[in-house]
C-alpha cells in the first residue's frame, strides 16, 4: 500500500546534499522510499540512515558550476536508477561582506570581484545549469519537479549578506519565470525559503567572524541573537526536518497544482 506522499520508487537529485539542509532533505527522501542522487563537492561520501523500506542512495562528487560535471552526474544517475523525477537545487554558499567598509576600504570583509564571482557562480549559475540539465530530462519524460532552495533573506535583504541575499532573490525569479516556461510540459517549479535554522556544521567560526564584523558586533553577540530569535514570531529557530518535510510535500503529487511560488519556512519572520 502506497504512503500518503507516494514517493516510493521515485528518484530525486539533491545538490549540496552532504550536509545541512541538503542532507536532511536527502534523508527524508530515503525515509519515504525514494532513491536519491546526492551531489556535493565533499570528496568524502556522507553517511545516511538506510533501513528497511528506504530508498537507495548514489553519491556523486559534483561541481554544479560545471556543465561537464553535471552531464557526467546525470549519466551515472540514469545508469543506476533510470528515470529521474525531482531536482532539489540546494547547493549554495554564503560569504558575508560589506559593500563599503570605511574601517578597511577594499579589505578582507568588503565585497570584491572574487567573492561576487564565487557566490553568484554557485548560487545562480549552478542553479540554472542544474535546472536546465534536469529540465531536459523532465520535459522528455513529460513530468518532473524542480525545487529551488531560496532564503528569507532573498525577500528581506540581510546586513552583511547582500550578495547572498541578491542571489536568493534571483532564485525566486528563476522559480517564477521557469514555472511560466515549463508548466506546459507538466514540469512544476517551486521554491522553499528557510529562515533562521538550527546550527549545522556549515555555520563555521570563520563565517560567524565575518558576519559579526559586518554587523559591528562580537561573535558572542551574534550567537546570542541566534538563540533569542526575537525577530521570529514563533520564538525559535527552525529545524532542518521542517524544511525537509516541506520539500517532501512539494515534490509529491499531493502538491500537483502548486507551481511558480516560493514557500517561506521561517516561523513568521518574513513579510511575504
Amino acid at each position: 500500500m502506497a504512503s500518503w506522499l507516494n514517493l516510493e520508487g521515485k528518484t530525486a537529485v539533491v545538490t549540496g546534499g552532504a550536509s545541512g539542509i541538503g542532507k536532511a532533505v536527502a534523508q527524508a527522501f530515503l525515509d519515504n522510499g525514494a532513491n536519491v542522487v546526492v551531489c556535493d563537492m565533499n570528496p568524502q561520501e556522507p553517511e545516511f540512515d538506510l533501513h528497511e523500506g528506504s530508498g537507495e542512495m548514489l553519491y556523486v562528487v559534483t561541481n554544479v558550476t560545471s556543465s561537464e560535471n553535471i552531464t557526467d552526474m546525470i549519466k551515472k544517475a540514469k545508469e543506476k536508477f533510470g528515470k529521474l523525477d525531482v531536482l532539489v537545487n540546494n547547493a549554495g554558499i554564503n560569504i558575508p561582506c560589506l559593500l563599503v567598509d570605511p574601517k578597511d576600504p577594499h579589505g578582507k570583509y568588503e565585497l570584491s570581484d572574487t567573492v561576487y564571482d564565487k557566490v553568484t557562480g554557485v548560487n545562480i549559475k549552478g542553479v540554472y545549469l542544474m535546472a536546465q540539465a534536469l529540465g531536459h530530462e523532465f520535459v522528455d519524460n513529460g513530468e518532473g519537479v524542480i525545487i529551488n532552495m531560496s532564503s528569507e533573506s532573498g525577500l528581506e535583504g540581510s546586513e552583511g549578506q547582500s550578495i547572498y541575499a541578491a542571489t536568493k532573490n534571483a532564485v525566486n525569479s528563476f522559480t517564477r519565470s521557469w514555472a511560466k516556461e515549463l508548466g506546459k510540459y507538466n514540469v512544476r517549479v517551486v521554491g522553499v525559503a528557510p529562515g533562521i535554522m538550527e546550527a549545522t556544521g556549515l555555520r563555521t567560526l570563520s563565517y560567524e567572524e565575518a558576519l559579526a564584523y559586518t554587523r559591528g558586533i562580537t561573535v558572542d553577540d551574534l550567537r546570542k541573537g541566534y538563540k533569542s530569535t526575537k525577530t521570529t514570531p514563533m520564538g525559535r529557530s527552525g529545524k532542518l526536518t521542517e524544511v525537509a518535510d516541506t520539500v517532501m510535500f512539494l515534490a509529491s503529487d499531493r502538491a500537483s497544482y502548486i507551481h511558480g511560488v516560493t514557500y517561506n519556512v521561517a516561523g513568521g519572520k518574513t513579510r511575504g
